[in-house]
């Protein structure tokens, strides 16, 4: 598994519908995923904090933030949505895993003409501290109920991927807390674990998927921000790539062979540092970044017998040096701003995504190790020496046949573009039929 890069998600989330639920961190997870489909960038720390905003990275505000009341409180409502022509995102902001605002959703997303790929759902911080003493039995019940209507309105061929809530600090500042329940700041930490063990449990119970969240970030405090609850750009871009490598995995998509995902967020800006008064700058080497060079291969063992010497070899014209390209080593990501919007894709033309039944593995007549030149004699040849192969010699990479290089247009049509008509126009100049 790998840390993919924008052209790549598009080609894994092509013509997909991704719907994410929960609250505000499931919204930052939204926002990265939206801004990764785009740009090989980083959130800045602005748009981590942002909410309700008319639009973000192309996106549209459906319902409620700034077109209504801004609050803090249990009703608030936030909708968002990301259109392009081959992918659709979707963000529901949720207060509680389940509850009439969530039966609206899910009888939305069931009469909706586009049947949602992946839902990704969590809600646990708001449920545990801002509704019954007895958390336990009420958020217990209320996620049986979500699983158990999951299962009824979704088709089987939907990948719902339950995310638990991710480790909060011993202090909680901000406005998560309201003034009178900064009490439960001191036993916040131990009751997020165990709403996250019975929130697992529920959704293995129900067959559904589990993203331990918790667990890949228990050591990464110094990511987290200052207010105890939310977290920085490095992290968000870390919890993205665990998500696409489980989609990858869940579909069976096999991933270009680069930097493990698996592996814990590596030393970079914490909270509360410089870096994120600044909003726009290159990355250096911060988190996720990966080495600047690719290590060198392993040297090769020296044969046990020596080998005979050779004649000498013919003159041949010269060879171009190739041009050595590292597919291991991802551009470096860049902090940018919202107002600028490009995109990098361009033809699929390597092995970086193919399923495992679907692909040729077949060399053709220029990729082979052997030299059929003036050379080439009948007869016992003398062994040849354990040279690495050359790079022109190398297998050619192999093309994904799901991938056209010119794909058709997609189910999705961003809001307010017509999609283009399909009928021929007729010629100009007919010609004549034949008699």
């Amino acid at each position: 598994m790998a840390h993919l890069l924008s052209s790549e998600v598009r080609q894994l989330l092509h013509n997909k519908f991704v719907v994410i639920l929960g609250d505000s961190i499931q919204r930052s997870v939204y926002k990265d995923l939206v801004l990764l489909l785009q740009k090989d960038c980083l959130l800045t720390h602005k748009q981590l904090r942002a909410k309700g905003e008319l639009s973000f990275e192309q996106d549209k505000l459906l319902e409620g933030g700034q077109t209504g009341p801004m609050h803090n409180r249990t009703n608030y409502r936030e909708v968002r949505q990301y259109c392009s022509g081959h992918h659709l995102v979707r963000f529901y902001f949720l207060t509680r895993v389940y509850s009439e605002y969530v039966q609206a959703i899910l009888k939305e997303l069931q009469s909706d003409k586009h049947t949602p790929d992946v839902v990704i759902i969590n809600s646990c911080l708001w449920d545990i501290s801002r509704y019954e003493q007895d958390y336990v039995s009420s958020y217990r019940e209320n996620l049986e109920n979500l699983f158990r209507h999951l299962g009824q309105v979704l088709p089987q061929s939907c990948l719902v991927l339950w995310n638990t809530a991710m480790p909060v600090g011993r202090k909680i500042t901000g406005g998560f807390l309201p003034r009178d329940q900064q009490y439960l700041a001191l036993i916040l930490r131990d009751k997020v674990i165990e709403a996250n063990f019975y929130s697992s449990m529920e959704a293995k119970n129900h067959g559904f998927d589990v993203l331990d969240l918790h667990f890949h970030f228990r050591h990464e405090e110094q990511h987290r921000q200052t207010d105890g609850v939310h977290w920085n750009q490095w992290a968000h871009r870390h919890l993205s790539q665990l998500i696409l490598a489980h989609m990858a995995d869940a579909w069976g998509v096999e991933l270009p062979q680069r930097e493990p995902v698996g592996k814990s967020i590596e030393s970079g800006p914490a909270s509360g540092e410089p870096d994120q008064g600044v909003e726009r700058q290159p990355q250096a080497r911060g988190p996720l970044a990966l080495p600047m060079t690719p290590p060198l291969p392993p040297p090769r063992q020296r044969p046990l017998l020596p080998t005979p010497r050779l004649p000498p070899p013919q003159l041949r014209p010269p060879q171009p040096h190739p041009i050595l390209h590292h597919p291991g080593v991802p551009p470096q990501f860049l902090f940018c701003p919202q107002d600028t919007h490009f995109s990098s894709d361009h033809p699929f033309q390597s092995d970086q995504f193919f399923l495992n039944p679907c692909h040729s593995d077949v060399p053709s007549s220029t990729q082979t190790g052997f030299d059929f030149e003036a050379d080439f004699r009948f007869g016992p040849q003398p062994p040849r020496p354990l040279l690495p192969t050359p790079y022109y010699q190398h297998r050619a990479p192999m093309v994904h046949r799901g991938f056209p290089r010119n794909p058709p247009r997609g189910p999705y049509v961003p809001c307010g573009r017509r999609p283009r008509s399909c009928r021929k126009r007729a010629p100009a100049h007919p010609e004549p039929r034949p008699h």
